[in-house]
């Protein structure tokens, strides 16, 4: 009982006496530990070489810019070498039987389960919201994605050999008359 009174501040409010307690040695520790801490995360970036904030932002941006010149750059116009070679693969029934399940799976969500259009453009009409309905330009919208609309970027996600089987599956499917069409959309083309 005596240790206690020793502990007392003499502060003294509605009956409840303060106690003068240290403060734990861990807590301490901690403490101090932190403003350390601190005083060198200081001088390290106001005198040492790490980079101003300013300097961290332009780094930042010139990245951006960068991927967004790579994202502007024309698209590559159709490569009648790579256009041949996809035409080539409509007479391959494996590869548009490939080419369906892969479509069946990652695009008819979108798409419909005949390409009619749902909440994507319908893939077999005459109508072309990006190209003109080229195999290897429908090959590189499916790997570019178009992000804006909602179309991921296949490309990173599918092997090519299945991008290109669903893109073979697409074109054979052109001209195809499935029902409840979804209204046309684009550019209307006149196919080779």
């Amino acid at each position: 009982m005596n240790d206690e009174k020793e502990n007392l501040t003499g502060h003294e409010y509605d009956g409840i006496q303060e106690y003068d307690n240290p403060l734990p040695n861990w807590w301490l520790a901690t403490f101090f530990a932190t403003i350390i801490f601190g005083f060198n995360y200081w001088i390290h970036y106001q005198f040492g070489e790490a980079p101003t904030q300013l300097e961290e932002l332009k780094t930042d941006m010139a990245i951006i810019e960068s991927k967004n010149k790579q994202a502007n750059q024309p698209q590559n116009p159709v490569n009648a070498e790579n256009e041949s070679d996809l035409k080539k693969l409509l007479s391959d029934s494996n590869s548009v039987s490939k080419g369906k399940e892969v479509y069946q799976t990652k695009c008819s969500a979108c798409h419909g389960q005949e390409l009619q259009g749902s909440i994507g453009p319908n893939l077999v009409d005459e109508y072309w919201i990006y190209g003109k309905g080229h195999l290897s330009e429908i090959i590189s919208v499916v790997r570019r994605g178009v992000l804006d609309k909602g179309m991921p970027a296949w490309g990173t996600m599918l092997k090519e050999d299945e991008i290109k089987s669903v893109v073979v599956f697409i074109g054979s499917k052109q001209g195809t008359k499935p029902a409840n069409p979804k209204p046309p959309q684009g550019e209307k083309v006149v196919r080779d």
